[in-house]
């Protein structure tokens, strides 16, 4: 039964620890079905979110999993000003997460419980947070989605990034969530921030969207 955000949390975050437990340390285990590059990709796409090359900036990584953006940031030397935190409410991706990357910054936090403890960060990437959403309502995860992406963007100085499933598509598979452009651009917008950028130039039944505090200088 899914009554309420933090219900939906907990059971999308637990399915995925069914990923981590079958395929370990891998991108399976983080989650994508295809190929590493794949995963790449994504790190890669966003990271577009980040506007300032020149200076430093904080970014947390919202639901890290096995922290495999870090080794993309490592492999990078233009994000070598991208000073990392990655978060999950799950124990077993936090622990994996030290375990292989005991250098990096992570917080343990169900943020729908409470966010008090959570510190601000110029960036903040959700990437992959909102793709499943097994047997949830589809009216439970648009409420999930809202209520996350409300209680993240307080935490946010500069723009955040998140991908959902689109709708653009041949079928869409009742196990993910396919959200309009419209549904999309209505809450963002109004509950969030106007200055907001669309990506579905790339190869995947996916769009990601950036969303910023203030309008771009170019």
């Amino acid at each position: 039964m899914h009554d309420g955000p933090v219900t939906t949390q907990r059971y999308i975050s637990e399915a995925c620890e069914e990923d981590l437990l079958k395929y370990g340390d891998s991108f399976r285990g983080a989650g994508y079905t295809k190929s590493v590059t794949e995963a790449e990709q994504r790190y890669a796409l966003m990271l577009g979110v980040i506007r300032e090359l020149d200076e430093r900036v904080t970014l947390l990584d919202f639901g890290c999993g096995l922290a495999h953006l870090l080794d993309h940031l490592d492999r990078e030397p233009k994000y070598r000003h991208v000073r990392y935190t990655g978060l999950d409410l799950s124990p077993k991706y936090i622990q994996a997460a030290k375990a292989r990357r005991p250098d990096g910054s992570f917080i343990l936090l169900d943020v729908l419980e409470s966010d008090e403890s959570l510190p601000s960060f110029d960036y903040v990437i959700m990437n992959g947070v909102f793709n499943f959403r097994g047997d949830v309502p589809e009216v439970s995860m648009l409420q999930y989605w809202q209520a996350l992406l409300s209680v993240v963007f307080k935490h946010c100085r500069r723009g955040m990034a998140f991908n959902v499933m689109s709708r653009l598509v041949d079928w869409q598979r009742p196990d993910l969530f396919h959200l309009s452009f419209d549904a999309m651009a209505q809450y963002v917008g109004q509950a969030l921030s106007r200055h907001f950028v669309v990506r579905h130039d790339y190869e995947a039944y996916e769009y990601t969207t950036y969303v910023y505090r203030s309008p771009s200088a170019k």
